[in-house]
């Protein structure tokens, strides 16, 4: 009887998962970023935190930027590393700073993220990216 609770490194295997980790974690993130997108050019007034003091609409940029563009370029496998380390320090500020007085519940999603992003920005994209098509010897 094979032994179902050993794992055996496939690498293969290991791709697919980088893989739907980061077409996951980007459609997740997509999922908060489109909602900032469409304030950013909607019409009403913007009212957003602004925990680094650089204005309420100069933080939603950046924000958008990290949680859609950053996500796009994770969800593709293009400029992983760096797109996952901008989402890091993204979530670090939602972390540490936007909710560092609220209760755990609140601010865990955050910390989910966080460790994600640092996750990938360690490993990489793995095969099944633009960046191993781009960069392969």
């Amino acid at each position: 009887m094979k032994n179902t609770y050993i794992t055996n490194l496939n690498l293969q295997v290991t791709d697919y998962g980088l893989l739907f980790l980061r077409v996951a974690i980007a459609a997740l993130m997509l999922g908060h970023g489109i909602p900032k997108l469409l304030m950013l050019f909607g019409s009403q007034e913007i009212s957003f935190a602004d925990p680094i003091g650089i204005g309420e609409t100069a933080t939603l940029t950046i924000a958008v930027f990290a949680e859609v563009i950053c996500s796009i370029l994770i969800a593709v496998g293009l400029a992983t590393r760096v797109a996952a380390l901008v989402l890091l320090f993204t979530m670090a500020i939602a972390f540490f700073v936007v909710h560092a007085s609220d209760p755990f519940q609140i601010k865990e999603l955050a910390l989910v993220y966080l460790v994600v992003y640092a996750f990938i920005s360690i490993v990489g994209s793995g095969k099944y990216a633009l960046d191993h098509y781009f960069l392969k010897k």
